[in-house]
């Protein structure tokens, strides 16, 4: 019976065996071990990607481990890449740990750091109008030095 209540449920753990093949989006509040293949977007708690496992998708979870191979964006708290891990896309974290011998193509983001870039955008936005506004204003500047110029004539 105490399986039955959600916080129990959340605890379980789920495994996709090495002989599966799945295609679409898995979502779970729990754990996911993957040892197959995954055609499709995967959320979870706690994601593991076994050795020989491949996921092609987005993966989003808490806390992420990948020993195969990933072709997709991953965004987590915790990401973890192992030697044996080969990761084709970007990877938004708070925390990274890289072992030697790990294949990585792409880019590696703080998520703190990618938030702070998104608001800064329209800072830079907004700044970029003053210079523009400044190289018209030394544009006019010039002008009424060339008037009185003309006037002189």
């Amino acid at each position: 019976m105490a399986t039955s209540t959600p916080a129990a449920r959340n605890s379980e753990s789920s495994t996709i065996s090495s002989n599966l093949h799945i295609v679409g989006n898995l979502k779970t509040d729990g754990e996911i071990q993957i040892n197959g293949v995954i055609e499709g977007d995967v959320t979870a708690q706690a994601l593991t990607v076994g050795n020989h496992a491949r996921v092609s998708g987005e993966i989003t979870g808490v806390d992420v481990v990948v020993h195969g191979h990933i072709d997709g964006k991953i965004t987590a708290k915790n990401v973890r890449v192992a030697k044996t891990a080969k990761v084709v896309g970007d990877i938004f974290h708070e925390i990274l740990a890289i072992e030697a011998g790990a294949h990585i193509e792409g880019q590696l983001r703080r998520i703190d750091e990618a938030a702070k870039t998104r608001k800064a955008a329209p800072f830079n936005q907004a700044a970029a109008p003053k210079p523009a506004a400044g190289t018209n204003g030394k544009e006019n500047a010039a002008a009424p030095a060339a008037a009185p110029a003309s006037a002189a004539e």
